[in-house]
């Protein structure tokens, strides 16, 4: 006799919650979720002694660069050719995002307003603005045979890039706006160099390019040209290597200049006392291994004692009674770790911001994003364990195989030795995968970092992720349901 569905979830539902077990074992997950994170305030709120330069866009930034600058009254022009661009670690060249031109700033403070007209070691011409800004121009590197001619341009609160082969035909980069741009402000040229990326760690670094004459024209002043570093003491700041510093000097008409920083948001690897939303759901770990164990033990328990004669002989629909099972553990895994989720998330930002450590802005969206897919992550997982359980029968067994393939590859990923390709292949191609859900740092295509899921980047989006933990859940599932209804009970 066929039972209906409704029946067949009353039925599955009541057996569950008459485990005490199981439903011990959905409450615990729930309170790791919450609770965890107090294992890793064991030693205190890190040492964040350098201030957080922060963006116009509310983020943390990275603004140190060398400065050679004059005051610009009202409008004005500046026109200058660049010849050369090498860094210490670029082997002769120029790491691929050194960077070398003409800026207008909006204070000398790190963080501040600016637009930048410049050439890079590896990606051409670039106007930038405001950190996170990147308008791509020619590509192509500078040399003494093939200088690049750059112009910048201020009318107002408007600076608008331009770049040339000769100094002749001028090609329009971009145009972009400043508010509150000041009637004077400091405009002139930069160089600048970010950490290089080593393997699994970051190198300081520094660039020096080598300037002809600037032409200017408009409000300038007469006074001759200054230079400084700026940012440095600034939490996002590296420093130079070993025998450079900051410096320029004249060469022929024109400046030889040397610099190290970036102008670019922040990485985590330049703040790695940083907190993000992410990380205080890290009880997702222990959660998940007691949600496997609650899952496979809800089909195994059945085959262990015999019970799973008297289930399928309830109905003739195997599958369905599977389903059941799924729809259960699945349900009661999402609402208990949706509301821990809920809970985590704004109680430990809120405890750590107390404690003095600088926290990665996340959007209201971006932190729904990643309480939810918490919740249907682990849930996801259950039905996953639920299904390998049935393959196998066997309640070690199974356990053991659900925590190699999700648990174990998440853990080798976040071992800071393993090889950054590698990290970022267990998190593609495993259900590992779908641990991305939680991401909230946000990775920029104009900053080399060290983009590794250990510092909290995954190479999938959220969704993305977690559909490839749930293509491994409906293929186990699948084939569950197929020998399911093969084998004899």
């Amino acid at each position: 006799m066929t039972r209906h569905p409704m029946r067949l979830l009353r039925a599955e539902w009541t057996k569950f919650r008459s485990v005490p077990g199981w439903v011990r074992g959905s409450v615990v997950a729930a309170l790791l979720i919450l609770l965890f994170p107090i294992a890793g305030l064991g030693g205190g709120a890190p040492d964040q002694a350098s201030p957080v330069p922060i963006g116009p866009h509310g983020g943390p930034v990275s603004s140190g660069y060398f400065f050679v600058h004059r005051p610009l009254s009202g409008d004005g022009r500046i026109t200058v050719a660049v010849s050369a661009l090498t860094s210490v670690r670029g082997d002769g060249a120029a790491t691929p995002w050194a960077k070398a031109g003409l800026i207008v700033t909006a204070g000398p403070e790190p963080g501040a307003r600016y637009a930048a007209i410049m050439v890079t070691g590896g990606h051409g011409v670039r106007m930038q603005h405001d950190y996170v800004h990147d308008r791509g121009g020619r590509p192509g590197a500078v040399s003494a045979d093939a200088p690049r001619w750059l112009r910048l341009t201020r009318s107002g609160d408007t600076v608008t890039g331009e770049e040339s082969p000769d100094g002749e035909r001028w090609n329009e980069v971009a145009t972009v706006r400043l508010p509150g741009l000041a009637a004077t402000v400091q405009a002139g040229l930069f160089v600048a160099c970010p950490q290089h990326v080593e393997g699994i760690g970051t190198a300081g670094d520094a660039a020096t390019a080598a300037f002809g004459a600037p032409r200017l024209t408009g409000g300038w002043s007469a006074a001759g040209w200054a230079g400084d570093q700026v940012g440095a003491g600034t939490a996002t700041f590296a420093g130079y290597p070993r025998g450079t510093t900051g410096s320029f000097a004249p060469a022929g008409d024109g400046f030889t200049v040397t610099g190290a920083g970036d102008l670019a948001p922040a990485t985590r690897s330049e703040l790695p006392v940083g907190a993000a939303a992410g990380d205080v759901l890290f009880g997702t770990f222990p959660a998940l291994v007691v949600i496997v164990v609650v899952a496979t033990l809800m089909i195994t328990t059945e085959y262990r004692y015999g019970m799973i004669r008297s289930t399928l002989s309830a109905g003739n629909r195997r599958v369905r009674i599977l389903a059941a099972k799924a729809a259960v553990v699945a349900g009661v895994t999402f609402t208990t770790c949706l509301v821990a989720a809920a809970l985590a998330v704004p109680l430990w930002l809120r405890v750590v911001r107390g404690l003095g450590v600088y926290v990665f802005p996340v959007t209201s969206g971006a932190a729904l994003r990643a309480e939810v897919g918490t919740a249907a992550l682990l849930a996801v997982a259950a039905v996953f364990a639920l299904a390998v359980g049935t393959i196998l029968r066997r309640s070690a067994t199974a356990v053991t195989t659900v925590v190699a393939a999700v648990v174990l590859p998440y853990l080798l990923a976040l071992t800071p030795f393993l090889p950054p390709s590698m990290a970022v292949w267990l998190t593609r191609f495993t259900p590992a995968a779908a641990m991305a859900v939680q991401q909230t740092l946000v990775r920029y295509p104009q900053v080399d970092g060290l983009y590794t899921p250990a510092a909290g980047y995954y190479p999938l989006p959220p969704w993305a992720g977690l559909a490839v933990l749930g293509g491994y859940t409906a293929l186990a599932f699948a084939v569950a349901a197929v020998l399911l209804c093969r084998r004899d009970a």
